[in-house]
This record gives structure tokens, C-alpha cells and sequence, in this order.
């Protein structure tokens, strides 16, 4: 079973809906997710949330935020997964915000930075990936990242004690 397969499994088995926010990843966690049969159970829907404009639109980013802490932060994670939740009205939501690459990078905030947030009914957790392996790599590398984290957030609010096992991957 995938994991984006595990993860529909436990939505559905808590009666619990999905939703993502994305920006850097660009609707590839979206598209795994709807990959899997019968996702339209679980899965409502994505905002691709590219520019700040589209952050603060339909995902309730603050631009107070935004100016403070920039669109690669964990602040505006919270707050995008906060806003997926919200205006598509799920249970949960991922949210990916980031620099892939080649370029963009800064001092402060270097190519391949992506930070990620998952929201369920128990609170946020976020993830900040670091390291840039080029465009293609850090995207994919987010992907994984970001299904892990909620497939863990799942599993610890399943209380499953043989959850880590079929996907014990660290983060990367």
C-alpha cells in the first residue's frame, strides 16, 4: 500500500476530510492524494497558492505576516493550513510554502528552504526542509515530507502502535 494509499485509509476510517494549500510543491501533493480510488470520500479539494496575493485571498494569510515573517516561514504555514481548512471546510490540511530553485534563495532564507504544516483536529506541526539538491529534488523531497508528516499526525491520533512501521522513513 502507498502511503498517500494509508493515508485515505485513515481519513476514512476517522471520518475525517482533507484538503491542501500549496505553493512551491504546486498542486503535487494534491495530485497524489486524488491519485488514490475513491479519494473524493476524504479529499475536497486544493488551493494553489503561488503568489502572496492568492495567500491572502483564499487563504486568510495575514499580510502583517507575510511582511513580518515572509512567505517561506513557518508563521505562513500555520496560517495557510489554517486557511485551507477554513475555506474548504475540511477536518485537516497540509500546506507547503518554499523556495525550490534554482534561484530565489537569500541569506536568511537559501534556495531548496520549504517549510510545511499539517493541521488536524489535534493542533499544527510543521517541518522545515533544508538543502538544496536542485528544482526537481527539493519539490519531490517536500512531497514526501509533508504525506509523511500527515500520515504520522494520523497514526499518533490513531494510537497505532505498529504505525511507524510500514512507513518508518525520517524526514529528509
Amino acid at each position: 500500500m502507498t502511503l498517500e494509499q494509508e493515508i485515505g485509509r485513515l481519513l476514512q476510517h476517522r471520518h475525517l476530510t482533507l484538503s491542501t494549500a500549496e505553493s512551491c510543491t504546486g498542486g503535487a501533493v494534491a495530485a497524489l492524494i486524488a491519485s488514490v480510488p475513491g479519494s473524493s470520500g476524504y479529499f475536497k479539494g486544493a488551493v494553489v497558492a503561488y503568489t502572496n496575493e492568492v495567500k491572502q485571498s483564499l487563504l486568510h494569510v495575514s499580510p502583517d505576516t507575510l511582511e513580518k515573517y515572509g512567505a517561506v516561514s513557518r508563521q505562513t504555514v500555520i496560517e495557510m493550513a489554517k486557511g485551507a481548512v477554513e475555506t474548504l471546510k475540511t477536518d485537516c490540511a497540509v500546506a507547503t510554502s518554499g523556495i525550490a530553485g534554482p534561484g530565489g534563495g537569500t541569506d536568511l532564507t537559501p534556495t531548496g528552504t520549504i517549510w510545511m504544516a499539517v493541521a488536524t483536529p489535534a493542533g499544527i506541526v510543521t517541518y522545515k526542509q533544508t538543502g538544496d539538491e536542485g528544482r526537481g529534488e527539493n519539490v519531490r523531497k517536500a512531497v514526501g515530507n509533508v504525506l509523511r508528516l500527515i500520515y504520522g499526525e494520523l497514526c499518533k491520533q490513531e494510537k497505532k502502535e505498529d504505525a511507524g512501521e510500514l512507513f518508518s522513513e525520517k524526514l529528509v
